[in-house]
């Protein structure tokens, strides 16, 4: 690589490489927002927040990046044509293939990077999330009891508890169960805390009583120090990890298991999502080339670029709507995969055409006023 070419790629890897940890930042921000549930309302740990809100970020990455390669690449060579240092490389006989190679290649690396993550980090992290939130719901912890709220965990269980204290012992806790016989118990108690005992899930009541009234209306009163209420019941689940197209791999989109009821129904939908895995990193080479087209597309101006920056922006906006229109579309219509990748390649084209078509010039701008001769000189 030519030390012109480094320098162009230089100019332009750093505005990139900002304007990514930024917008993912951003995004990220809003992610953290919507989760914020996990510790308000499911009582987790700041780690399993902090937890499903890494395992987002691939997804994040990737719909950032186009847009951080277009702004970027607005902001470098706005810059590095305002000051003329693009119309000196048409002056020194660079093409404009030479002088847009550096942005191109960038755009192709960036291109090949999100590649690897819809393809391999994005599953990964999105089965591992979804693990991890299957968890959470199933936490009998989180799912008994809720502050201050009665709660119904199971049909003829209800359950009500104060507060919860940072060592997560239940205060004055009630529950109220109705047995199948037609009989109903109900617990108070002092504190109460789960545990396990010989594998199963207990609760364990300190300090309480308990009354119960038999079918044929007999009622039994007693009070105990403690008592071990059996949870095993909450606990027998046949619930499975349910993986959603984001979670899923390449082939397993392609070549979904038609046997069972669940991927035959949603073909449609996962080979959507396959396609939109490997088409959506083009969108960052047409993004660059529309950003090229947006400075170099037309003729130098010392007044700046705002015009056909924001005609482009505009274009850009409305070239990403319509690919994911495209992908809603193609859940109906298999053939409408195709329209994927026509949408950022004829992007693409359309601004090369932009750029190739506007001729080269290869002046300098003399019309800024030159410096005033020396004094003595006048005098001559």
């Amino acid at each position: 690589m030519r030390l012109i070419d480094r320098y162009l790629l230089r100019q332009l890897l750093a505005p990139v490489a900002l304007a990514t940890l930024a917008l993912t930042a951003v995004a990220l921000l809003s992610q953290s927002l919507s989760g914020l549930d996990l510790i308000v309302n499911q009582r987790q740990s700041a780690l399993v927040f902090l937890k499903v809100t890494v395992l987002a970020m691939p997804q994040l990455i990737n719909l950032v990046l186009p847009i951080a390669v277009f702004v970027a690449a607005l902001v470098a060579l706005n810059r590095l044509h305002t000051e003329q240092e693009i119309v000196v490389c048409f002056a020194g006989g660079m093409s404009r293939w030479r002088v847009i190679s550096p942005a191109m290649r960038l755009a192709g690396a960036v291109a090949f990077l999100a590649l690897l993550l819809n393809l391999f980090v994005q599953p990964a992290a999105y089965r591992a999330m979804r693990q991890e939130l299957f968890e959470v719901r199933t936490d009998l912890a989180s799912t008994l009891v809720r502050e201050g709220e009665f709660t119904e965990p199971t049909p003829g269980l209800t359950v009500y508890a104060q507060s919860v204290d940072n060592a997560g012992n239940l205060i004055n806790l009630f529950l109220h169960e109705v047995k199948a016989d037609g009989s109903d118990t109900t617990y108070s108690a002092e504190t109460g805390r789960i545990a396990h005992s010989q594998g199963r899930p207990v609760l364990i009541l300190q300090n309480g009583s308990n009354q119960e009234i038999s079918s044929r209306g007999v009622l039994n009163y007693l009070t105990f120090r403690s008592y071990t209420f059996d949870l095993a019941s909450l606990s027998d689940s046949d619930e499975l990890v349910h993986y959603k197209p984001s979670d899923r791999y390449l082939h397993e989109l392609f070549f979904p298991d038609l046997q069972q009821d669940w991927e035959r129904r949603n073909r449609l939908d996962l080979l959507a999502e396959g396609n939109a895995r490997i088409a959506s990193p083009l969108y960052n080479i047409a993004f660059m080339a529309l950003a090229l087209s947006a400075i170099i597309g037309g003729g130098f101006s010392r007044l700046g670029y705002g015009r056909r920056i924001a005609v482009m922006g505009a274009v850009a906006a409305v070239v990403r709507l319509v690919g994911f229109q495209v992908q809603a579309a193609c859940e109906d219509s298999a053939w409408l995969n195709l329209l994927q990748y026509a949408v950022p390649i004829g992007a693409t084209w359309a601004a090369l055409a932009g750029i190739f078509r506007q001729k080269v010039s290869r002046y300098i701008d003399i019309t800024r006023p030159r410096a005033a001769p020396p004094a003595a000189q006048v005098r001559a």
